[in-house]
This record gives C-alpha cells, structure tokens and sequence, in this order.
C-alpha cells in the first residue's frame, strides 16, 4: 500500500486525485495483481491497525490515500487549525543544533511532523540514532503566523517552525 499511495501509484496503474486519494476499489484491484485473496476488509484493517497512532492511510467516502504523500508532485492540502499550546518535535541527537538553529523544515516530506504525545515523538526520534524532545511553543507560533494543519488525532503539520518556537530538553530521554 505504501509503494502505491506514496511513491509510485503509476507503477501499479492507479491515479491519485489532487489530495492523493484513489478510490479504494482501485486500490484493491492493484494489490490483487500481487496478493489476489486480499479482500476491502483487509485494507481496511491495515488502515486501523498497523502504527494506529501515525494513522498513515485514511479513508473517506470510498476513497484511501496515505496521508502524508511523500512523493506526490502536488501538496495534500489541510485546513489550518489552531493546535494546542505545545507540540513536540522527535530528532536524533546528531541533528538537534542544526535544527535548534534553523528550525524544522519539512526536509524531504511536504510538512514538517508534530504531535502531543511526547512518547511518540521519542519514537519517531530514535529511528535515526539517540533521541531528542524539542518542544514547539506553538501557541505563540501560531498568534505569531505559524499556520498548523491537524492532519489526524496524533499528528499536527507546519509548513515550518522557525527557532524562536524551539527548546530542547535538557537531558536525553529513554525511547519508548
């Protein structure tokens, strides 16, 4: 699934829409070309079960996309809303000054990643060597300018969050 909603959907004869979403039956025709006893129940279940707290696909109306559209050439539009007084940034050690005083860029995705579950963001932190919390002050972020998009229940996305928002804890803390 991952492959066709995030890199190449056009290597398995599927079109994505504008906001990256296909329509499900689509979907599953392409992975039956591989797994043919693959049922919608299936799909569904892997949309509610694998890393439920990423929620990497969703499905509305019939229709599936991942939500964050790595490789799409167009950006999934979110509606901005206004997030909670903090957020926080999971890095890696190696790369917490560079991002303390640049701040966080998307890098490689469309949005830059932020959650409200500290544990969470220690795990997305670890998977590229010691972890690392920066907190984001996002309520001031955000009366500043910042505009936040909240992507679904365990992730807000920023196009960027400049440095004057970010503070590191003191300590390294335990990935969860």
């Amino acid at each position: 699934m991952s492959a066709i909603l995030r890199h190449e959907p056009e290597r398995f004869g599927v079109l994505l829409d504008a906001e990256g979403y296909t329509p499900l039956d689509e979907l599953l025709a392409a992975v039956r070309k591989r797994y043919p006893n693959v049922s919608e129940g299936e799909l569904r279940a892997v949309v509610e079960t694998v890393e439920p707290t990423k929620q990497r696909y969703s499905i509305v109306d019939g229709h599936i996309r991942a939500n964050y559209g790595h490789s799409l050439e167009g950006r999934i539009r979110h509606a901005g809303a206004p997030p909670p007084d903090l957020l926080y940034h999971g890095t890696a050690q190696h790369v917490l000054d560079t991002i303390l005083a640049q701040g966080i860029r998307p890098m490689a995705r469309q949005y830059v990643h932020l959650t409200e579950d500290r544990a969470l963001a220690l795990r997305v932190g670890a998977r590229r060597g010691t972890p690392r919390l920066i907190e984001v002050d996002a309520r001031r972020a955000h009366a500043e300018g910042v505009v936040f998009y909240r992507a679904n229940r365990s992730f807000w996305l920023a196009d960027k969050v400049p440095p004057r928002y970010l503070s590191a804890r003191r300590h390294i803390e335990p990935a969860i």
